[in-house]
């Protein structure tokens, strides 16, 4: 009887402490929701700026300037390898990204945009894979297809349709299915970079100004090269309206959010200039008729430096 009463008078014991600790992990729990790190992902952010430049911005000119004895046109280029390397080392990225939010995302909106993301990106890597060794046979890159001397001969005709086609699934398709997942993951994530009350000892140093003017340079030449400026400009829209929201209920942006909007915001100062200082091109205005005028970077190049 005396040991059956003593394990009873332990069970309540033992039961309180569990209940004390789960108290505690939820405490725990709520604090980081409530009080987002102000660490800065130097190593995600500076990942992702390299990742793009050497693999995205370096693609063209590996698949234009590597000697054709390489890689043959009907072998994969370097630059295709680029893009392969890209299409992996990005959306493991943003995952690593979303993982550290202060606000968790939902795992089927986190798997879903990288889903799509990586499929948008496999197509474009197919049809770009082709139009990038096009000019190695004469094809002009500030033409339109039809426009191109090299498609007027082409016989039968119809297989310029084609051709459109494969641009289409490039420049079109591909790259609405590659970047409108990539600008939600990156919107979400600012979504869970404001805090309560204003951060204390926050020093934005060198190294996070010089990488934000990097990334903000690299994402001028996405926005004019994928034609995607609608995309980026409703994305820097709606950042905005969530700071003047989150302002009135005294919320502030951590470092991580703060160099999301800088980058943004100085990419919008970049396009704006680009623009300006094109917006005479005859060539240029012929092949990008409309409201929206944004030349891409390649067209420029091929138009004013390739023959020369």
């Amino acid at each position: 009887m005396t040991k059956k009463s003593t394990a009873r008078n332990r069970i309540p014991a033992t039961s309180k402490e569990d209940k004390r600790d789960s108290i505690d992990k939820q405490a725990v729990r709520h604090r980081g929701k409530q009080a987002p790190s102000e660490t800065f992902h130097l190593d995600i952010w500076l990942t992702l700026a390299l990742v793009n430049w050497i693999f995205d911005f370096g693609r063209p000119i590996a698949g234009w300037y590597v000697p054709l004895e390489w890689s043959p046109l009907n072998r994969p280029s370097i630059g295709d390898y680029f893009h392969m390397a890209y299409n992996v080392i990005t959306p493991f990225c943003l995952l690593k990204l979303q993982e550290r939010s202060p606000q968790k995302l939902s795992p089927s909106v986190s798997y879903l945009s990288v889903i799509t993301f990586v499929m948008g990106a496999s197509i474009h890597l197919v049809g770009d894979s082709v139009n990038h060794r096009l000019p190695h046979v004469g094809y002009e890159l500030h033409l339109s297809v039809r426009d191109n001397p090299i498609m007027q001969q082409l016989k039968p005709q119809k297989l310029v349709s084609l051709f459109e086609l494969l641009y289409t699934y490039d420049e079109e398709i591909g790259h609405l299915m590659w970047y409108i997942p990539f600008f939600i993951t990156l919107f979400l994530y600012f979504l869970g970079c404001f805090r309560k009350t204003e951060p204390t000892g926050r020093k934005l140093g060198l190294s996070w100004w010089l990488l934000m003017l990097v990334s903000a340079v690299y994402y001028w030449y996405l926005v004019t090269e994928g034609q995607i400026f609608s995309v980026y400009v409703l994305t820097l829209g709606c950042m905005l309206v969530s700071c003047a929201i989150k302002a009135r209920r005294g919320e502030r942006l951590d470092v991580n959010g703060l160099f999301l909007i800088h980058t943004f915001n100085v990419t919008f100062v970049l396009i704006v200039l680009w623009v300006a200082y094109l917006w005479s091109d005859p060539v240029l205005r012929q092949k990008y008729p409309g409201f929206v005028y944004i030349p891409e970077p390649w067209s420029y190049y091929s138009l004013h430096f390739v023959d020369k």
